[in-house]
């Protein structure tokens, strides 16, 4: 053998050798949180980090005063789950070092310096605005379709597709919420939903630190989040921790079989969630109805495994941190793990102490409810740590019981008095998120029909606003959409009037052009009620006191540190004569303020309400 080819032949297997060796280093597809800050309460952190075959890696660090407190290398040998410690360490940059043999893999990472922020979050003083992103308005149509999603499609005529709302969209109208008069924007999620279809609902994430780029970026969220501020609206932010999208590469290459309920196969829920409260249940109702799935397109996350409870409660606390949002709406509350859940909302209130939490707790009545509220003496010596549920029976009522003629024991409003007088079971009325609707559900205008009787809405919008809780609207019920859940979500969901130049719609909402005398009639009563109630105490902060229905007229009032509001309400379709004598003890002067003609009203001692007629007396002035 020649000199030459000797060494054509060492070059080559030192080559050869080098090409392997390189290729058992493999690139990082996911470094989840991307980065952290200094100085936050939980000093541990887990630093998820996944990519071809890195679990063969030996793991180090070149940072200053952080240590490494444990390092999980699951099954799948694509993942690293590293915790590390930062108890009183400073912000820096530093590698994480990933080690196969002589090479060596650089992970750049980040604690960064907190931002300093006044805090806020929302409570009973708020009036919550609810809107799909995607059928809300379409702000930026350069970003309709992005070639990296599954789902090809942007159509306003197909109305399970995509059809291109966004956060420009949100910004865009901005001043339209603020003038309307709600203080809090609730927006259905917003991150990455990159399923092959059905992916505008935003409740099949993908991933949980991206913003969808077809709504636009991480940044580009983040100063939506100011823009709403600098108008005095609080942003909620909606979180899904029960389950993900199947394409989720926490699903498709998950670490184990573990992240997932039931082994990570397929098993169905029973929707049963009531069985989760009920004292007589048996253990394979609770445990079917809980840890299955909702549908085989949503993994059900395993929230007992404490890698996976780590993840979420970091994910939300990146969000307040990294956007700085006023508070989370959580998506199907019951359906996660009960103790998984009350530590994530402790975790949330340690760090960001007040901060208010809403779970979508769709039960239909009050003690399931109240179950699910924190401190509730139903749910004791168990604690869901909860701040905020939602009241669904209440709507129910809503959407019904103004369509009879009240009487005084079991119609009409008196149907609403009966239910308010149970309140005891909630551990904090305050805290029940009250609605007329929601994306879930028909519209409160489910008809044309419904829509053309404007006493409804008026009575509704009324209650919603003056009784207690934190009142929510959903978008385009203040001008009178009509749509009917029996007819798919896709119609259900439909595009708000003007936000769309794509639908070629001859009506604008957001302008007043086009609308119907009865749809601006509606618009200009809600924004009237909307901007009255905005710094109206008693009905943010005050107790209640309701009386009985009388002669088909439902009285009550909210009383906060001497202030008074006091609403009248005739339930039936005859005008009435009221004895206000009899309701003295709420009427602390002879004139008042009416809220709805605007103008001061002298009381004597009877008051004409005419059918369905509502008086909104403030006392305040």
């Amino acid at each position: 053998m020649s000199k030459i080819k000797i060494l054509w032949i060492a070059f080559y297997c030192v080559f050869l050798c080098v090409t392997v060796q390189a290729k058992s280093v493999s690139t990082i597809e996911h470094v989840q949180p991307s980065f952290w800050w200094s100085g936050m309460k939980e000093s541990r952190l887990q630093i998820l980090l996944h990519g071809a075959d890195i679990g063969k890696c030996e793991v180090s660090l070149s940072a200053s005063g952080i240590s490494i407190l444990n390092i999980q290398k699951p099954s799948n040998p694509n993942y690293i789950i590293l915790y590390v410690d930062l108890k009183d360490v400073a912000p820096q940059k530093f590698d994480i070092l990933l080690k196969d043999g002589k090479k060596t893999l650089r992970v750049p990472y980040e604690i960064k310096a907190r931002e300093e922020k006044k805090r806020q979050t929302f409570d009973a003083s708020d009036v919550v605005y609810l809107l799909m992103p995607d059928r809300f308005s379409n702000g930026d149509t350069g970003n309709d379709v992005v070639k990296e999603m599954r789902e090809k499609t942007c159509d306003v005529r197909v109305p399970d597709a995509r059809h291109g709302g966004d956060i420009a969209g949100i910004v865009k109208h901005l001043d339209y919420l603020a003038d309307l008069g709600v203080t809090a924007l609730w927006s259905t999620p917003m991150l990455e939903n990159n399923m092959p279809s059905f992916s505008y609902h935003g409740y099949g994430i993908t991933d949980y630190y991206r913003i969808d780029p077809r709504y636009g970026s991480n940044a580009e969220y983040k100063a939506m989040v100011e823009a709403a501020h600098s108008r005095g609206l609080k942003v909620i932010m909606d979180m899904v921790f029960n389950h993900c999208g199947s394409l989720n590469y926490l699903f498709t290459d998950r670490p184990d079989d573990s992240w997932f309920n039931y082994d990570s196969r397929y098993v169905q829920t029973t929707y049963k969630i009531g069985s989760v409260s009920d004292i007589h249940a048996a253990e394979a109702d609770r445990r079917l109805a809980q840890d299955g799935w909702f549908v085989e397109v949503m993994p059900d996350f395993n929230q007992k495994n404490p890698d996976v409870l780590n993840y979420l409660i970091q994910n939300s606390i990146w969000w307040i941190e990294y956007a700085g949002i006023d508070g989370i709406r959580q998506d199907t509350y019951p359906y996660a793990d009960f103790d998984a859940m009350a530590t994530w909302c402790q975790a949330v209130e340690r760090q960001y102490p007040g901060f208010n939490i809403v779970g979508e707790t769709w039960v239909n009545h009050n003690v399931g409810i109240s179950y699910w509220q924190k401190d509730s003496k139903l749910a004791a010596p168990r604690n869901s740590q909860l701040p905020s549920v939602m009241d669904f029976p209440l709507m129910s009522l809503l959407n019904t019981a103004l369509d009879e003629e009240t009487n005084d024991w079991d119609r009409g409003l008196a149907r609403i008095y009966e239910y308010i007088s149970q309140d005891l079971v909630y551990a904090d009325p305050l805290h029940l998120l009250t609605f007329l609707d929601n994306h879930d559900t028909a519209r409160f205008a489910s008809s044309k029909e419904l829509a053309a009787k404007p006493y409804r809405y008026r009575q509704a919008l009324t209650l919603l606003l003056t009784l207690r809780g934190i009142p929510q609207l959903y978008y385009g019920d203040e001008i009178g959409m009509v749509a009917d859940k029996s007819k798919g979500d896709g119609a259900l969901r439909q595009n708000f009037p003007g936000g769309f130049d794509a639908d070629k719609n001859p009506v604008n909402g957001f302008t007043g052009k086009g609308l119907t005398p009865e749809q601006q009639s509606q618009f200009d009563f809600a924004r009237r009620l909307l901007n009255w109630r905005k710094g109206c105490k008693p009905v943010a902060y005050g107790t209640l006191k309701q009386f009985a229905v009388r002669q088909g007229v439902y009285v009550y009032a909210r009383q906060y540190e001497g202030q008074t509001v006091t609403v009248l309400i005739n339930g039936t379709d005859q005008p009435r004569e009221v004895d206000l004598s009899y309701y003295s003890e709420v009427l602390p002067r002879k004139e008042v303020f009416e809220v709805l003609s605007h103008k001061p009203v002298q009381l004597y001692r009877t008051m004409q309400l005419p059918p369905r007629g509502i008086c909104i007396l403030d006392f305040t002035h």
